[in-house]
């Protein structure tokens, strides 16, 4: 009987010349998440296919945004997430606006971390909902304009209030009793009914309809 082979882990890379972060990251994420952190001061280390997302602190480089540009040029398809130092919204809106998928400042809680990738790893962005609701006024087409009211089911009421609290979807999943594969056909029902192309704009834009 030929043997299971075991699971492969996902690899998220690192850019940090502190390497206590880098040891940080890699306590947070060993065991149940299933993801390996690459430092990546290895060479090579950027072409390994399974790399998908990539963390960098802001304060190991002085050229942060051209560091951004140039993984967007060599690896477009992976998704970028900045730790900084810096609180304040228009520096996360420009960090998000460059192109990265989430911001995490250095004092952020280990399960703020773990959320923010999971976030990230479902396609969302995570960044103070001000910022997203600031990035999104600016891209008007980014939705669709409805005289009436879309009509949701009961489930889809629900997945949408957890999507809003923030739960990546496998926790919406967990919630629900429900597979990760159903919880993102629900979400692509959700966003066509409401008329937009991402579920930043579903929650944001509609943050308020079940309050």
């Amino acid at each position: 009987m030929e043997e299971a082979r075991p699971k492969t882990l996902e690899r998220i890379g690192v850019v940090a010349t502190d390497p206590l972060r880098v040891l940080g990251l890699k306590a947070i994420f060993c065991g149940p998440m299933q993801i390996e952190i690459v430092h990546l001061s290895v060479p090579g280390a950027l072409d390994d296919i399974n790399l998908s997302l990539v963390l960098i602190d802001a304060g190991c480089t002085d050229h942060l945004f051209e560091l951004m540009a140039t993984f967007r040029q060599v690896r477009p398809q992976l998704k970028l997430v900045v730790l900084g130092s810096d609180p304040r919204l228009e520096y996360i809106q420009k960090i998000v606006g460059a192109g990265a998928k989430g911001y995490l400042t250095m004092d952020a809680k280990e399960s703020d971390i773990r959320m923010a990738i999971d976030m990230v790893r479902d396609g969302s962005i995570w960044a103070p909902r001000k910022v997203l609701a600031r990035l999104l006024d600016r891209q008007p087409s980014a939705h669709k304009s409805h005289s009436a009211q879309p009509r949701f089911t009961a489930r889809e009421i629900e997945v949408l209030k957890l999507l809003r609290a923030g739960q990546p979807n496998r926790e919406i999943a967990q919630s629900l009793g429900i597979d990760e594969s159903t919880v993102k056909a629900h979400i692509g029902r959700l966003m066509r009914k409401v008329g937009v192309s991402n579920r930043i704009a579903l929650t944001v834009h509609h943050s308020t309809q079940f309050d």
